[in-house]
């Protein structure tokens, strides 16, 4: 299989690898509280964000066409763009029971986006084969809130000093920080157009 990739799906895993590297290292946060993980996979996502605009870019130079391009990227998105801004959430205090439901919702809504990209592409491209537009926000758009937690984060506002505090709602406690991540799922799997850069 490793034959079959070009440099671009490389750069591509490498997306997938940072993405990762953000969730162990914000679990590892959870298990010692040790501040440089929480910097650690703030350094990582901002990689995969670098790995995902350099992988295309690399195709498109080199003129390299892969048959696990397409799919490749979207599954590192959902890891670094997903999984791992959920996962950082979680570390940094959105642990309550409607925060966990929220955190999922967010995850789920990242999957329908990329499983729609990449079902509808074809016919949102012209006859050059660009895709001109995204339909609902790209899920790279979820970094916003990995800038918003890593400020809150550096000011120690995180744990129970997390913004807007929490409150209890029937049978589990919610932090209204969390509907950040519910209103960037919804906006992901929304039908407004983005115009493609």
């Amino acid at each position: 299989m490793a034959r079959t990739f070009v440099l671009a799906d490389l750069i591509t895993l490498g997306n997938a690898f940072c993405g990762m590297g953000a969730v162990l290292a914000s679990m590892s946060y959870v298990a010692t509280y040790d501040r440089r993980a929480i910097a650690i996979a703030l350094v990582f996502l901002l990689l995969a964000l670098v790995c995902d605009a350099l992988d295309g870019a690399v195709a498109r130079l080199r003129h390299e066409s892969s048959p696990l391009g397409a799919d490749l990227d979207s599954l590192a998105d959902i890891v670094s763009f997903g999984v791992a801004p959920a996962t950082l959430g979680f570390a940094l205090g959105l642990r309550g029971g409607w925060d966990a439901l929220a955190l999922s919702y967010f995850v789920a809504c990242g999957i329908a986006r990329l499983a729609r990209y990449n079902v509808t592409a074809a016919e949102l491209a012209d006859e050059n084969g660009k895709v001109r537009y995204y339909e609902g926000a790209p899920i790279p758009t979820s970094l916003v809130m990995v800038v918003v937690l890593g400020i809150a984060f550096m000011r120690g506002d995180v744990g129970d000093a997390m913004w807007l505090g929490s409150m209890k709602l029937g049978p589990f406690v919610v932090h209204p920080l969390v509907s950040m991540y519910v209103v960037s799922g919804s906006l992901m799997v929304s039908t407004f157009r983005v115009p493609k850069p």
